[in-house]
């Protein structure tokens, strides 16, 4: 099993919601750009459900989606059944890739334990959703480094 550097990487509502719908509740200035920085080059690991909202590999980086459907493929991806055949698959062939967990909720949640670093953007506001992300808890979680905008910030959390 891979000694990777994992981290989740997230835009989180005040109240915890990541999604609505299938899709992001709010589009915020520099988000996307800051989530391309940080990614590329790495590898994101995704629930297919993420996978098919984006309904594409996203450039320069490697995909890895996890699913329970064995049956489940598709073009420029890497597909796992369970965390520790993808994170196996994130080892190769460059173990010293970052390892980007990138959604959804249940992928957040399996992962967790495994999670060293939090890059959020933390959006002031409140949305109906129906998939949210874990709580950051302050005995878990040091803040090292927050960003602030308008509507949001970004933090940067690591695990105590």
């Amino acid at each position: 099993m891979s000694q990777q550097e994992i981290v989740a990487i997230a835009a989180v509502a005040d109240n915890g919601v990541i999604g609505a719908d299938g899709d992001i509740p709010w589009r915020l200035p520099g988000d996307l750009p800051r989530l391309k920085r940080l990614t590329m080059g790495h590898v994101l690991l995704m629930g297919r459900r993420t996978y098919d909202t984006l309904g594409r590999p996203l450039p320069g980086r490697t995909t890895i989606v996890l699913t329970r459907d064995p049956d489940w493929s598709a073009e420029g991806v890497l597909v796992a059944h369970d965390l520790d055949t993808a994170l196996d698959l994130a080892a190769e062939p460059a173990p010293d890739r970052i390892v980007w967990v990138f959604g959804g909720g249940e992928i957040y949640r399996l992962a967790w334990d495994r999670i060293d670093r939090l890059e959020l953007t933390e959006v002031h506001a409140t949305p109906a959703g129906d998939t949210t992300f874990p709580a950051v808890e302050p005995d878990r979680w040091v803040a090292t480094g927050r960003e602030e905008h308008e509507g949001f910030d970004f933090v940067t959390y690591v695990r105590r």
